[in-house]
């Protein structure tokens, strides 16, 4: 297979709001040691692409400056000691960034096939959040059947993914998300209830009706930061992955003092490749099968061609999607 030697992307031009992606090209990345080359089918667009073009959340060391943290789509180019892969294997890769493009690197331990049944649209919407809810609900925080998890951001890309896989596995679930509609799609999914943030008192809502949430996932911040405390129960597990409404905030710890709280968090991208490859290889084992078996499923709001990806930005900052916005690049 002859391949180009330029390719279309998306760069971000300069620090700003979504008028700053702009269709460009680059030269054809060409895989190291332990990479892989994909032509890239679908990406997803994630809110840490958002912050990474606002300036706030640059790539780590030797990563692509292109915006994309997750593709689906072809193997067309190994470099050595690439693993099992070969060219012509459909798989979804999590990556550092360069995802808004026709052809994006990936490393070999990053990389999944595409779950059977799922299109590469629909895996496209994985990598992010399953690794995500994997590393911060299932092991930071060691959510077990039975217990009681609290979601914040239910509707989004993050909080649909958690609200089915704590079901599927056994949890207790409940959700946060703003006005009727999300709510219902909450429940939809799974959660036994979800409070509307514009009228309900989530920390009152859940202690009526569990006593507490063991584990609580936080994209929010800001003032949830107290509330989340109120709203865990005795030896509860709070996680913080965005703070969206704030990560300065002042706090009574006196609540964490006395329920003997465990306040922790994690971003991915930053992470060793040899922790990420752990995280990939518990989520090929323990939620691939789920999604091969139909018991969860990624949740699209809607999907966009490459060169537009400003109006994905654009959608995701109004906060009326529910669900992944996916970008579709290639066949």
């Amino acid at each position: 297979m002859s391949l180009p030697e330029t390719m279309n992307c998306v760069e971000i031009t300069q620090p700003g709001g979504p008028e700053v992606l702009q269709l460009g090209q680059r030269p054809l990345p060409q895989p190291a040691d332990g990479e892989v080359l994909i032509r890239v089918i679908a990406a997803g667009i994630n809110r840490p692409d958002v912050f990474q073009r606002q300036g706030g959340y640059p790539p780590p060391p030797g990563a692509s400056d292109l915006p994309g943290l997750e593709v689906a789509g072809e193997i067309v180019a190994l470099g050595a000691e690439a693993g099992p892969w070969r060219p012509g294997d459909r798989v979804c890769a999590l990556l550092s960034g360069g995802g808004y493009a026709e052809y994006a690197l990936a490393h070999r331990d990053l990389c999944l096939p595409i779950p059977a049944g799922l299109s590469a649209t629909e895996a496209a919407a994985l990598p992010e959040t399953a690794f995500t809810v994997w590393h911060n609900v299932f092991e930071r925080a060691a959510l077990r059947a039975g217990e009681v998890l609290l979601v914040h951001g239910g509707t989004s890309g993050i909080g649909t993914m958690a609200i089915q896989l704590g079901t599927a596995l056994g949890a207790r679930v409940f959700a946060t998300a703003g006005g009727p509609d999300k709510v219902a799609t909450c429940e939809k999914l799974g959660a036994l209830r979800a409070f509307d943030y514009h009228r309900d008192d989530f920390v009152e809502g859940i202690k009526t009706a569990t006593g507490g949430a063991n584990v609580i996932l936080d994209m929010v911040g800001g003032d949830y930061v107290q509330k989340n405390m109120r709203a865990a129960t005795f030896r509860g597990r709070i996680v913080s992955i965005a703070f969206l409404r704030g990560s300065k905030v002042e706090v009574d710890l006196m609540p964490m003092m006395l329920k003997q709280l465990m306040l922790t968090g994690s971003t991915l991208r930053s992470q060793p490749v040899a922790d990420k490859a752990r995280i990939c290889r518990a989520v090929q084992e323990q939620v691939w099968p789920l999604l091969e078996g139909g018991d969860i499923r990624p949740l699209i709001h809607t999907t966009l061609p490459l060169a537009e990806a400003a109006a994905g930005h654009q959608l995701m900052e109004s906060g009326t999607h529910q669900g992944k916005i996916v970008l579709e690049v290639g066949q």
